[in-house]
């Protein structure tokens, strides 16, 4: 389709693609029940001490999959506020179950498209530590334009993180890794706290998940990356 100019209409090209997958019942009663107490629409700005009712160092999760990871680095680090993002219901749901379990009221959940809720949502210097664990790593050449970590994605991404704070990633694909590698330290407003060219160890903040235990048993590797904003 062609716009009355004649011209083709830009694409948008998105990180992700919508899988539902199979939702519980569970699940769905947690999308249905728990969103009103954790979740948040993406239609405003968000000011970060009232929707937690303190001032506290705020962590931003992009795309966190079936959530267990949050919930942990939550649950350990209660004197953190979490937001995390991820579009896949039967994920959001099953972290909402985990929220109600735990009885932790330092997250929140949005599930729209992480782009959008960065632009529209997160205020300049509002985030101490944003999170991005184990992606898709797109890793057929023909889509690696749909890699989320590209030079447009971590300017904005320096706007929104507080200077001294950090952008952590984690890929168990080697190519993307060296590819969010060579992005990042092409940026001015980030410094590598491994030192150029380098890789971070895994923090202990950051949880073992069971599809990293998986791999880590068939031999797969797994790069941490940690960039400060400077």
């Amino acid at each position: 389709m062609t716009s009355p100019d004649g011209n083709r209409p830009h694409r948008i090209i998105r990180s992700f693609v919508r899988r539902e997958g199979r939702i519980t019942s569970g699940q769905q009663r947690a999308l249905q029940d728990l969103w009103p107490r954790y979740g948040l629409e993406a239609d405003a700005p968000l000011n970060m001490e009232s929707i937690f009712g303190r001032k506290a160092p705020c962590t931003l999760e992009i795309g966190f999959g079936n959530g267990d990871a949050l919930a942990t680095m939550a649950e350990q680090q209660p004197e953190c506020d979490f937001i995390g993002i991820e579009v896949h219901r039967p994920g959001v749901g099953r972290l909402l179950q985990q929220l109600e379990r735990r009885n932790l009221n330092n997250v929140r959940v949005m599930r729209e498209d992480a782009v959008d809720i960065l632009k529209g949502c997160i205020p300049d210097n509002s985030l101490d530590r944003v999170l991005l664990f184990f992606p898709d790593p797109w890793h057929k050449k023909r889509h690696h334009k749909r890699r989320l970590v590209q030079a447009d994605f971590i300017e904005l991404l320096a706007g929104k993180i507080r200077h001294g704070g950090c952008f952590h990633m984690a890929t168990d694909w080697e190519d993307y890794a060296m590819h969010m590698l060579e992005m990042m330290e092409q940026s001015p407003a980030f410094r590598n706290r491994a030192g150029t060219g380098k890789f971070s160890l895994r923090p202990d903040y950051r949880p073992v998940t069971k599809f990293e235990q998986r791999g880590q048993r068939l031999g797969h590797g797994v790069w941490d990356l940690l960039f400060e904003r400077v």
